[in-house]
């Protein structure tokens, strides 16, 4: 016999499956548990934080709204998630904790038209901040060592360190946006006075669009030269906006002259953002322009370990070891096999092992798909310096030829299963000693040098093609 609450949640069911498509609604709603309807307060259970974090981003509107027509307006969604599977442990979440729903609009302001403009008080401006975002999560390694330090000291003194404007770029999906939303976060928690805003370069070309065309174009300005951390993500979608860039430099002008803090973001560096005003693009070159490259290896574990316990999954050592040597682009592909696994995981009702990994890793990224071995490295780095095989053999010290046997030997450790004896017995009849000091060499000048970091990833990627 079916309780009340198990009635009601199967009449939302209904609902959702007609609103949401079959592999979503099989992946994200029926796991879910109805436990109880008390006191206008309906609890439903779900397997892992994961699992909320994801219906509070990507259904919660679904959620709100059927719930709201099945059982009644002024119900409370309440879940359950179970931390511990084995103990059946669980904590419960309120659906407005750390939900990222669009902000609802109070009984005052409802025949009022949303609008950027309204002058607020610091804890009254909406910050457009992702709670998901922040510091703790944010880890740190190679690729993103500056751009992260610089981001913690600009949180700590806005306005009052030399890195403003802060200007971050980057590729696609290396983190950019989460560092930008952590920045903003520590601001509000260190300096609760200050105006915080986050909004990308898209939303202010349609804002100021808008202002234009409403005639509001003096309360634009206003609203946002009253801002104290402006954060602006994909700055060069403004290449080609002449009015829009105008805007903005004046903008810039103001607060940067007041002490204001500003963040930016692109996907080039200020110099490569051809179709920018220059005196625009002189002003983005002010402060520190830090790059986040391509997530190193170190970070993906930790990224990857992180993702793992916050989901509550288990990920056998090879699984782990597959997707950290071939998802190796960027951290959003990283999190998305994640998110691809576990819903083929819980659609087929089976275990995530290395086949249904490399099913789900080739769909999305190539594989690699040929062996490397200490020779074929040695033949790509040579070729990339321009150096006849043989003379990585020999015993000269020449500074070219030396870098050239050193990078094949850190290569050959990274790439390969060889042994640091069996990698120096083919790369110049070296010992084990003299291949560890040439990785710890190369390591370092990696962590350092730029240019040097940038070679040794072209030939990471010529090895890969």
């Amino acid at each position: 016999m079916q309780t009340d609450h198990q009635t009601l949640w199967n009449k939302c069911l209904n609902v959702i499956k007609d609103i949401v498509p079959e592999p979503a609604f099989n992946t994200w709603f029926m796991p879910i548990i109805p436990l109880s309807y008390e006191e206008n307060k309906f609890t439903i259970q779900v397997p892992s934080q994961f699992f909320y974090e994801y219906l509070e981003e990507k259904y919660i509107n679904v959620l709100k709204v059927t719930i709201h027509r099945i059982i009644g307006a002024g119900t409370i969604l309440n879940y359950r998630i179970m931390v511990d599977k084995t103990t059946g442990g669980t904590v419960d979440y309120p659906t407005e904790h750390n939900s990222i729903a669009v902000k609802k609009i109070t009984p005052k302001d409802a025949n009022k038209a949303p609008t950027p403009f309204t002058q607020t008080a610091p804890q009254d401006l909406d910050p457009q901040l992702n709670p998901k975002y922040s510091f703790d999560n944010y880890f740190e390694g190679v690729s993103n060592k500056l751009a992260r330090t610089a981001g913690e000291a600009v949180a700590q003194n806005p306005g009052k360190t030399t890195f403003n404007p802060l200007f971050i770029y980057g590729g696609s999906g290396v983190g950019k946006t989460h560092l930008c939303h952590a920045i903003g976060a520590r601001v509000r928690e260190l300096h609760p006075e200050k105006k915080v805003l986050y909004v990308s370069s898209h939303l202010f070309r349609v804002q100021f669009t808008d202002a234009i065309r409403k005639n509001t174009t003096n309360d634009f300005l206003n609203f946002y030269q009253n801002i104290d951390v402006l954060i602006i993500d994909d700055i060069h979608e403004l290449i080609g906006m002449d009015k829009t860039q105008n805007t903005f430099f004046h903008i810039f002008n103001h607060l940067h002259q007041l002490g204001k803090q500003l963040v930016l973001t692109s996907d080039k560096a200020p110099v490569d953002l051809l179709g920018m005003e220059e005196r625009l693009i002189t002003r983005l070159k002010w402060g520190l322009t830090a790059e986040l490259s391509r997530p190193d290896v170190e970070l993906r574990k930790k990224i990857l370990k992180d993702k793992i316990n916050q989901d509550g999954i288990y990920i056998s050592d090879d699984v782990f070891d597959f997707i950290i040597n071939n998802v190796t682009d960027n951290i959003r592909d990283l999190e998305g096999i994640l998110v691809s696994l576990m819903a083929h995981a819980v659609i087929y009702n089976r275990e995530i092992d290395l086949a249904l990994a490399k099913r789900v890793i080739s769909q999305a990224v190539r594989l690699e798909k040929k062996q490397l071995s200490v020779q074929k490295i040695q033949e790509v780095v040579c070729k990339y310096f321009n150096l006849e095989l043989a003379l990585v053999q020999t015993n000269s010290r020449k500074r070219e030829i030396v870098q050239a046997r050193q990078i094949t030997m850190y290569l050959s450790k990274k790439y390969t299963d060889c042994s640091f004896s069996h990698i120096g017995k083919i790369v110049g009849k070296k010992d084990h000693a003299t291949v560890l000091h040439a990785c710890k060499t190369i390591k370092d000048q990696i962590e350092t040098n730029k240019s040097f970091r940038l070679s040794v990833e072209e030939i990471e990627g010529l090895l890969k093609n």
